[in-house]
């Protein structure tokens, strides 16, 4: 009997076989997705279309240009991701009192949000002071072998 060597996969990740045009259009598919806020407020800000077609282009091209930088800013500070979900509950919870009638004073929102806000920045400052005071190691130390 003949044994057959099973074959390895070669396991590539998912990035190397999305072809470019591919990775293109759900970009945009994306940022035409998440762009329904803007369409929303330039409708509650305007009412000439005109001026509703240019803030939803602005809003996609902003998207585009910066998804690159923030996608780094956000991997190097996680936190960040923490802080933002929890802008987007107070915000969430604030809609959801006035919708039954609560009135929230939206200077108290502001100043929560300003001062986490504030408070990130502090701890984005020292994290990144403490990164720079790190020995750096770039050769582990010599070890001498006798011969036996």
């Amino acid at each position: 009997m003949c044994a057959k060597t099973p074959t390895k996969a070669v396991l590539r990740p998912a990035s190397a076989r999305l072809p470019p045009w591919s990775a293109i259009g759900q970009i945009l598919l994306l940022d035409l997705v998440f762009s329904v806020d803007s369409i929303i407020t330039a409708v509650g800000m305007t009412e000439h279309l005109p001026i509703m077609f240019i803030a939803v282009i602005v809003a996609v091209a902003t998207m585009l240009f910066a998804a690159q930088p923030l996608s780094r800013f956000i991997e190097r500070n996680p936190t960040v991701v923490t802080l933002a979900l929890s802008f987007l509950l107070v915000i969430a919870m604030t809609l959801i009192a006035e919708g039954f009638g609560s009135h929230i004073p939206k200077g108290y929102i502001y100043a929560a949000m300003g001062f986490a806000g504030f408070v990130e920045g502090l701890n984005l400052l020292a994290r990144r002071a403490k990164e720079k005071r790190k020995p750096v190691q770039n050769k582990p130390a010599l070890t001498h072998r006798t011969a036996g």
